[in-house]
């Protein structure tokens, strides 16, 4: 892929399990510097569009095109790590996964600016928001260019909130792209450019957030 074309894309990508259709053919792009809010009620298929560009799910139809080289982080709403292992040695464990060189220096870093915990405990032994802090860290290890987020604030405090999304603003600026589903009509308000509505399955809109907000029928917060 050239440098004009997107970071990642859905092309007529679709999931079904069973008889059941999670996601219908869909079509998106991600595009460098962006940031792009998926929106709708409970089982309309956010969590499965992003495990499919997170590369997490297969497509049934149709396929997901990334750019050469380009780096995907993702974190899904349930822990992402295993709960036998510290924090520390699951940050280990994915930093060596990720090729990065200094597995023990990426683990301490991270560690100290999400403020875990680095007392030995297992992971599954920690509570609900140090576990989706540990699944936000991992998701940065080997410096991905496109963060996969799903519902990522809904176990955090304000002040790890505005932390989250301090790095997905730098992450952004420096030419990357964060996609991110989210039920916080403050987190659209505040962090999205572009907004995808999905329905039972469907994909029926994706514009700008002015666009967005210039049709009164689309508002799925009213």
């Amino acid at each position: 892929m050239t440098e004009s074309q997107p970071l990642l894309a859905a092309r007529r990508a679709g999931r079904r399990f069973g008889s059941q259709t999670a996601l219908a053919p869909t079509d998106v792009e991600v595009r460098a510097g962006e940031t792009l809010a998926l929106v709708g009620p409970n089982g309309a298929g956010k969590s499965t569009l992003l495990a499919l560009l997170a590369g997490a799910l297969e497509p049934t139809s149709g396929r997901i095109e990334r750019r050469d080289g380009v780096r995907t982080g993702w974190v899904p709403q349930r822990p992402a790590h295993y709960g036998r292992l510290s924090a520390r040695e699951n940050l280990e464990l994915f930093a060596r996964l990720e090729g990065e060189s200094q597995p023990d220096a990426a683990a301490s870093r991270l560690l100290d600016s999400f403020g875990l915990p680095d007392d030995g405990r297992a992971s599954a032994t920690l509570s609900v928001g140090n576990r989706q802090r540990l699944n936000l860290a991992i998701a940065l290890l080997g410096g991905p260019e496109v963060l996969l987020l799903d519902e990522p604030t809904a176990a955090l405090d304000p002040g790890q909130r505005r932390r989250l999304w301090e790095r997905v603003e730098a992450l952004r600026e420096e030419g990357g792209a964060v996609v991110f589903a989210t039920q916080n009509i403050d987190e659209l308000e505040h962090h999205a450019e572009r907004v995808a509505i999905l329905q039972a399955g469907e994909l029926v809109f994706d514009g700008t957030l002015a666009e967005y907000h210039g049709d009164s029928a689309l508002d799925i917060f009213a």
